[in-house]
Formats: C-alpha cells, sequence, structure tokens
C-alpha cells in the first residue's frame, strides 16, 4: 500500500491544524514506509492489537466513528468493517501524505462499506465536530504524540455522546524496570537499525523520548477521568510493551 500513488487532496476535507509542525513534517517523511515498518517492528502483531484496540470501542452497525491520528487508516478501516455500509466513520489527521495513503487504500480496497469513509485534515486539539456527535472513538500511537494530552482527552470527551467509549492504543509507559528495558532495547537493536535502512533513523529515534514523556497507564486514567469520562480502565498488552486505555464519557 506505501507505493500507492497519493490521490488529489480533494479526497479529504482541510481543517486549520495547530499541531507542532516538526511533528507534522515527520509523519509526513514516514509516510510512505508507514505501513511496511509496522509490519516489520511488530511482526505483524500490531493487528492484532488494533482489533482489540476497536473491540473495545463497542462500535456497532449503524454508529457514527471517529479515528483520531488516522494515519494511513488501519484503525478507520476496522471501525468501517464494525458499522458497516449504514454506518459512517471519519479518519482525521494532521498530516496530508498519511491521508493521501489513506485514501489511495480506500480506492484500492474491495470492501463496499469502505466508502463510508471520510478522511479530514485536522487537529486533535480543536475538532471539527459538533458536541456529543460520535458513538465510538478510536485513537492509535496519537495521544503520546499531541501538543497537549489533556486537551486532546477533553477534545474527545466532547464529540463523544454520553454512554459511548473511546479506546486508545499507544506504547505502554511501564512502571517495571524490567519492562522498560526490554522497550528501550528493542528500539535501540531493532526499531532504529530497521528504520535506519529505510533511510529513516532520525525520525524513529525519537521514539525512546517520547515513551518516557508520556503517560502510564494509571496517569492516563485519572487524566480521562480528570476531563469528564465517567470510568476509564488502562489495560497493558503484549506483556506490557503496549497499552490501550478505554474511557467511557
Amino acid at each position: 500500500m506505501a507505493l500507492c500513488i497519493p490521490l488529489p487532496s480533494c479526497r479529504f476535507r482541510h481543517r486549520p491544524v495547530r499541531s507542532s509542525l516538526e511533528r507534522q513534517e515527520l509523519f509526513g517523511r514516514i509516510a510512505p514506509v508507514y505501513d511496511n515498518l509496522n509490519d516489520l517492528l511488530s511482526l505483524g502483531q500490531h493487528r492484532i492489537w488494533k482489533r482489540m484496540t476497536v473491540s473495545w470501542t463497542g462500535a456497532k452497525v449503524g454508529d457514527c466513528a471517529l479515528d483520531l491520528c488516522c494515519g494511513s487508516g488501519d484503525l478507520a478501516f476496522l471501525l468501517s468493517e464494525k458499522v458497516g455500509s449504514n454506518g459512517k466513520v471519519t479518519g482525521l489527521d494532521f498530516s496530508k501524505e498519511q491521508l493521501s495513503i489513506a485514501s489511495c487504500r480506500q480506492g484500492l480496497a474491495p470492501n463496499a462499506c469502505y466508502n463510508n469513509i471520510e478522511w479530514v485534515e485536522g487537529d486533535a486539539l480543536q475538532l471539527p465536530f459538533s458536541d456529543g456527535y460520535f458513538d465510538a472513538i478510536t485513537m492509535g500511537y496519537g495521544l503520546r504524540n499531541v501538543v497537549d494530552k489533556e486537551r486532546a482527552m477533553q477534545e474527545m470527551f466532547r464529540v463523544l455522546k454520553p454512554g459511548s467509549r473511546v479506546s486508545v492504543l499507544d506504547f505502554n509507559k511501564s512502571t517495571q524496570p524490567f519492562t522498560n528495558l526490554i522497550q528501550e532495547w528493542m528500539i535501540d537493536n531493532v526499531v532504529v537499525p530497521v528504520a535506519t535502512g529505510y533511510g529513516l533513523a532520525k525520525e524513529y529515534e525519537y521514539l525512546k523520548s517520547s515513551i518516557k514523556e508520556f503517560l502510564t497507564g494509571k496517569e492516563l486514567e485519572r487524566l480521562a477521568l480528570q476531563v469528564g469520562f465517567s470510568n476509564a480502565r488502562h489495560y497493558e498488552i503484549s506483556g506490557g510493551l503496549m497499552g490501550n486505555l478505554v474511557a467511557t464519557r
């Protein structure tokens, strides 16, 4: 999919983006090989984690769902399969390059329900949607990278319907020293060397620092409750290397 020629920007809607320009440029640079690297670096396991993420939202046929920081669209496509042709999925990202690849994948996919997906260029800190608009929200590897995590959570809370859930997948900032050592070893000895082969060593070296600056599972739960969610639970997956926050409005 990474070899698809990006489709014209008219395939998705544009919104002003306030997020860090440096991060926008980073994700634009990695867009062409993003899918291939995900498969290589996780040995395909990211597909399982993403299905778990979508399942935790409780999305059902006919629902209106949002995938924040959608990248090349993996979670959006899975949400589309859940909500069906009568539902609607919006994939939002601040990277035109990632959205072009997602749109290209959509055009090549044989599944008719994928026609229910709309791609929107926008800012996770200032969502262009009305209050209580969505039945389910996913966010994969995005919360760790936004410049204001509390604001992002507030926006998710705002656009989510009462009783609905948000499911946030990301690297886990473990409180266990051994898990942290394994995570750092994998970044230094697997992630960066593989990314180097694609000429993207500097782009992936940021991972270690971004995880260190991220929130632990308990801190994510507290943040969700602080912005108004009625309950929140963080699940450690893949031996604690990954984590998923599930919060109900």
